[in-house]
């Protein structure tokens, strides 16, 4: 049974707010904006994080089309991005209603007391009943325009503010068994209940014509909120009501249920808050100690490792196939770990004399993925 939607992040992807031309579509911007309305009026608290900074540059800067390079799309990110806030403060003026502007980079939300401020932030705001419109900092965050998508920034804020549901608006109105814009026909999946590795193997190479993210990213942002006990849906952002349509619990897009548990705040945080500067292959057993009896992660498991990460930094566990099963903070840089990788730990205490962690990541500083 689908639980009552009270306070909602609304994701608006590059294909929502941005025509053909890779310029703003404020025609759907302004439908989209009184739908929000609609739900506010209705005592919804609602969240946007969008996209459409580069769009609305593009606009500005007259480019023919969206550009390629990372200078030029910080450039238009530069430019556009106050245009789109102004355009967002313009239409819900009109509905008697402020926005807000936030912007919110990586190193916001990898360091706690900045994630913090954050989420007080937007408490705060959705207390004076106030629309906050959150988008990356595009104009600094290379990595975010070069490879991501705001669909992890989405569900990064979902967390942060304990929402009851997230809403990814894209060009595709849901998962499919296959690429829906394709030739040959494919079939929609309308409820997920788990993300098992077949999902996974649906969204991949399934991506947004406008956009830099795809299928995979949403899958992805789907885990993390479902961790947090989080539902989410993938619907068409161009659907007339289509935001109406979920707070009323009615089939569209592709819905993921949230999961049987709730992972603690603290260790979500940890787990997909911070950048990943590795990762360590584990052997099996490894695998079920951690998996299945709650375990720390020991040297003895390790078999292999990549990456350049040094103390303190967010790493991922995976198995031999590449699965990946957790993420923590590793208590030994990449050097460290290639030396004593495989030794028990009475092998490693004679190498160093006591003086080092039994634990490679241990348990309180790790989550399952």
């Amino acid at each position: 049974m689908k639980k009552p939607i009270k306070r909602i992040v609304i994701k608006v992807g590059s294909s929502t707010v941005a025509d053909s031309t890779g310029r703003l579509d404020r025609e759907n911007m302004k439908q989209l904006v009184d739908q929000v309305a609609r739900l506010w009026r209705q005592g919804a608290e609602c969240v946007i994080v969008t996209s459409g900074a580069i769009a609305a540059g593009v606009e500005q800067l007259d480019l023919k089309k969206r550009p390629r390079e990372i200078a030029k799309l910080q450039a238009a990110a530069a430019v556009g991005q106050g245009l789109l806030i102004h355009e967002y403060t313009r239409l819900f003026h009109e509905h008697g209603i402020q926005a807000a502007q936030i912007l919110l980079t990586q190193f916001d939300m990898a360091h706690r007391e900045l994630y913090l401020n954050a989420r007080h932030a937007l408490d705060q705001l959705l207390a004076m009943r106030v629309v906050p419109v959150v988008n990356e900092n595009d104009t600094t965050t290379v990595e975010e325009i070069k490879f991501g998508d705001n669909d992890m920034l989405a569900a990064l804020v979902a967390v942060l503010i304990d929402a009851d549901h997230l809403a990814l608006l894209s060009d595709i109105d849901g998962l499919y068994a296959g690429d829906p814009r394709k030739a040959e026909p494919a079939t929609k999946i309308s409820f997920v209940k788990e993300i098992t590795p077949e999902i996974e193997e649906m969204a991949e190479g399934i991506g947004s014509s406008l956009g830099s993210g795809g299928m995979i990213t949403k899958i992805n942002a789907a885990k993390l909120v479902g961790a947090a006990r989080i539902s989410m849906q993938i619907v068409d952002g161009r659907e007339p009501g289509v935001l109406q349509k979920i707070i009323d619990g009615e089939e569209v897009g592709t819905y993921f249920a949230p999961g049987k548990r709730k992972i603690p705040g603290r260790k979500l945080w940890l787990g997909f808050s911070r950048a990943v500067k590795g990762r360590v292959i584990i052997d099996q057993g490894a695998v079920k100690a951690i998996r299945d009896d709650g375990k720390s992660l020991l040297p003895a498991g390790v078999v292999d490792l990549t990456g350049d990460f040094t103390i303190g930094d967010t790493i991922e566990v995976s198995d031999a196939e590449g699965r990946v099963i957790a993420r923590g903070i590793s208590n030994y840089s990449a050097v460290e770990l290639a030396a004593i990788r495989g030794k028990r730990t009475a092998e490693i205490a004679k190498e160093y004399a006591g003086d080092f962690s039994e634990e490679i990541i241990h348990r309180d500083y790790m989550v399952l993925i």
